[in-house]
């Protein structure tokens, strides 16, 4: 099996396209679109297969543009599984306006899902026998605040780390169950879950109580351009940003976690994988519209911030 599997509960397809002006009523005509698998766990997944690791994309998915989501998938020669739900697979839009520079992003909530739709990807997860286990990504309309919660106890099952990257309800649900081996919020997601907002001595406070609760062994805070925290049971780390070129912040928060999980998933020290981590995510940010981070790139500022290179 692969040596870690994703999931993805409100993927999309992701369009990106450039117009030359965007206005109101008038058409706007759109150019050099691009179609590309899209969602949390997707894009990690994503990421482990541009950096050489085996990964399985588990995601629900919906008719046509469900079908669609797994040729995109296949063609990227990522393995997929998908989980049948009665809803369509949502399409999103991203639009580059060449005459201001500004993007604009147009993203569906996506179809409802049930209980028993969850519960199935629960006993997908429950038959994987080794490895990581990855869900990132909100969650879709009328899905249970306790779905990362039964994915969690799948994984558990069999003894997987199980990693977390999502927000609001979800979040709170899974961290008040506990047992997370790696949990990846924003700052703002961080906020919103201690229910104020924290300087940098208070994310750091916030990161070490989820670990003492036991609700986490690693809290992963991605600051944006003021760089990431990352605390265990015995350390407390914190680099900064490295200095890209920024042209588009899509993605690099799941090019974060998705190079973190990579280099765990090799043994690598865990001080080494955040490294790597900040490197995925700074690449991926100089990248435009939906693109993620790429293998040379990442490697590239990971060895000009001081890391070794892979066996």
């Amino acid at each position: 099996m692969a040596a870690v599997l994703t999931i993805t509960l409100n993927p999309t397809i992701d369009v990106f396209s450039e117009a030359d002006r965007v206005q109101p009523t008038h058409k706007v005509r759109l150019k050099d679109t691009s179609y590309e698998p899209g969602g949390g766990g997707i894009n990690v997944a994503r990421v482990i297969s541009a950096l050489g690791g085996g990964v399985e994309a588990l995601a629900l998915s919906g008719w046509e543009m469900g079908d669609f989501l797994g040729r995109l998938l296949k063609a990227e020669g990522i393995a997929w599984t998908p989980i049948p739900i009665a809803g369509e697979t949502r399409v999103a839009l991203m639009v580059h306006d060449r005459s201001t520079g500004l993007e604009y992003r147009f993203l569906p909530e996506g179809p409802e899902v049930r209980g028993h739709e969850i519960d199935a990807c629960a006993d997908a997860v429950a038959r994987k026998t080794d490895g990581f286990v990855v869900a990132s990504g909100s969650l879709p309309r009328g899905a249970p605040a306790d779905s990362y919660v039964r994915l969690a106890q799948a994984a558990a099952r069999n003894g997987l780390p199980f990693v977390l990257d999502t927000s609001g309800a979800a979040l709170k649900a899974a961290l008040n169950h506990g047992g997370i081996f790696l949990v990846k919020p924003s700052q703002s997601e961080l906020e919103s879950y201690a229910g104020h907002e924290l300087d940098a001595a208070g994310i750091e406070a916030a990161a070490r109580a989820i670990i003492a609760a036991g609700q986490a062994r690693m809290v992963a805070v991605t600051l944006g351009a003021g760089g990431a925290v990352l605390a265990t049971a015995d350390r407390l780390l914190r680099l900064p940003a490295m200095t890209v070129a920024v042209r588009s912040a899509v993605g690099a928060g799941d090019s974060f976690l998705g190079a973190m999980v990579w280099a765990l998933s090799r043994g690598w020290e865990i001080d080494r994988a955040f490294l790597l981590a900040m490197a995925a995510g700074a690449a991926a940010t100089a990248n435009s519209g939906t693109s993620l981070c790429r293998r040379e790139d990442v490697f590239a500022l990971f060895a000009t911030a001081g890391g070794r290179q892979p066996p």
